[in-house]
């Protein structure tokens, strides 16, 4: 598979705005976080169509077929390419025949959004919310996750490039034992970037369960399945879990810790 990781998309556009501060306004240039559709198509055959910010879209797309149970490993994903529209992209995914088979099997349509994991899917039946058990050893005794959240949570910060260019973007941050944040990925949808960030590990042949996963939004459910797939022994969360996201990280034997800050944090699982 030939991938073209480079891109001259910033993920954020200039547009001017008014501000008001202090009695005075001002006419200036603004810089938004860009959210447009991307179409992922597979074998030929659209799957879904996420809200997302386009960039790292070939990454996004690998992330995506891996954690949504489209592929059981990178190696059935033969080619990702990605073709720009004038408001949208569209991403074709070449993936193995016997995947592509077990995939119209159970095949879903889905119409996701940035803040949504399942928006359009068909039916209840069709909600895979039973997660794969993660066998990865701890990483960490009490007082060495402790250490390693407060090096994580300071490490995210300096490497929202996004974030600090637009102020209204998620990040997702793989980290070592140790906590140190090795790669950053951002995007408009929380999930998106967790997607973007599992698609690079995947194509550097990173051993998922021997680091984890630094999110700066809430512990939703899809981020906790999605992470499980990929065996993935601890997510920490800068904000608050959801019932479900603990639920499903107690049954799949992951370490869920939310409210991360660089001087405390919360043990869920």
């Amino acid at each position: 598979m030939k991938l073209d990781l480079e891109s001259d998309k910033t993920g954020f556009e200039e547009r001017p705005v008014l501000r008001h501060r202090g009695g005075v306004s001002t006419r200036i240039t603004d810089r938004v976080i860009e959210e447009i559709p991307v179409a992922l198509v597979v074998n030929g055959i659209s799957h879904a169509v996420m809200m997302a910010t386009p960039c790292d879209l070939q990454p996004f797309a690998m992330g995506f077929a891996l954690t949504e149970g489209l592929v059981s490993q990178a190696s059935d994903i033969f080619d990702i390419e990605v073709t720009p529209h004038e408001r949208s992209f569209e991403v074709g995914i070449t993936i193995a025949s016997q995947e592509f088979a077990q995939l119209k099997q159970q095949r879903r349509s889905l119409a996701g959004r940035s803040g949504c994991g399942v928006c359009g899917i068909e039916s209840l039946e069709l909600l895979d919310l039973k997660p794969e058990r993660i066998e990865a050893a701890p990483l960490h005794s009490a007082g060495q996750l402790q250490a390693a959240i407060a090096r994580a949570y300071a490490g995210l910060g300096e490497m929202q490039h996004l974030m600090h260019a637009t102020g209204g973007v998620h990040a997702a941050a793989w980290c070592d034992a140790s906590g140190a944040v090795l790669r950053v990925c951002e995007d408009v949808g929380r999930h998106n970037a967790l997607d973007k960030l599992i698609g690079y590990l995947a194509m550097d042949g990173v051993d998922m369960r021997r680091g984890f996963v630094f999110m700066s939004s809430r512990a939703s459910y899809e981020l906790v399945r999605k992470a499980a797939r990929m065996q993935i022994p601890l997510m920490a969360t800068i904000s608050a879990p959801s019932t479900l996201a603990i639920d499903i990280a107690a049954e799949a034997g992951m370490k869920l810790v939310s409210f991360c800050r660089h001087d405390s944090c919360v043990e869920y699982t």
